[in-house]
């Protein structure tokens, strides 16, 4: 018996510093990432983001590749939204700033879900009130429709009366690298702080 706890008693360590060394060299993992990460996505980071086609905010015609070749933050709304997408392109906004004081540069993206109304003038006027190096893209309908569907966002548009409609829409921020694609995404209820803490950590980590 004395054998058999002695047997179990190393076996047990075992496994302890297994775990130990999991949480401690999380990239072991084969996720390099993994020590950043607040969420968990269905399928993988790759189930999520892939290539666009989409009109700037200078009128030129561009793809993910040409707008993603650095860090970037990336938000789908539109400008016409009464509260939440200034709010939340703001507090993007922030979040680049205080990264940008620590040495980071981090590119934020604004995608409209509004072909009708989002002009490539009216979302040059939006983005660069909110940061100088913000990027405007929108587009046509089925070009639009195409990189929401990429980033698996929703939107549906209102009930239209005069001209007048409201999107309801999802609001997730997405961390995207390029030549990678998506790493991770953000809630409404992540602050600046903590999205800057938490990009300064992927971006150290690529």
């Amino acid at each position: 018996m004395t054998r058999f706890y002695a047997a179990a008693s190393a076996a047990t360590a075992l496994v302890l510093i297994g775990v130990a060394a999991f949480f401690a060299f999380p990239g072991r993992g084969g996720d390099k990432y993994a020590q950043c990460r607040t969420t968990q996505i269905a399928g993988g980071t790759s189930a999520i983001g892939g290539p666009f086609t989409l009109v700037s905010e200078t009128g030129e015609t561009v793809t993910d590749k040409d707008v993603i070749t650095k860090p970037s933050l990336v938000y789908f709304g539109y400008t016409f939204c009464p509260d939440v997408c200034p709010l939340d392109n703001a507090r993007n906004a922030e979040a680049v700033i205080q990264l940008e004081e620590r040495g980071y540069d981090i590119t934020p993206i604004f995608i409209s879900i509004d072909a009708g109304r989002d002009t490539p003038e009216v979302m040059a006027e939006f983005t660069d009130y909110m940061h100088p190096r913000m990027i405007g893209l929108t587009g046509s309908p089925e070009q639009i429709k195409a990189a929401s569907q990429a980033y698996k966002t929703y939107y549906k548009v209102g009930e239209v009366e005069d001209d007048f409609y409201l999107i309801d829409h999802s609001t997730f921020t997405y961390l995207v690298f390029p030549e990678e694609g998506f790493i991770e995404f953000f809630r409404r209820d992540a602050t600046p702080e903590q999205m800057a803490d938490q990009v300064a950590c992927f971006v150290d980590a690529m």
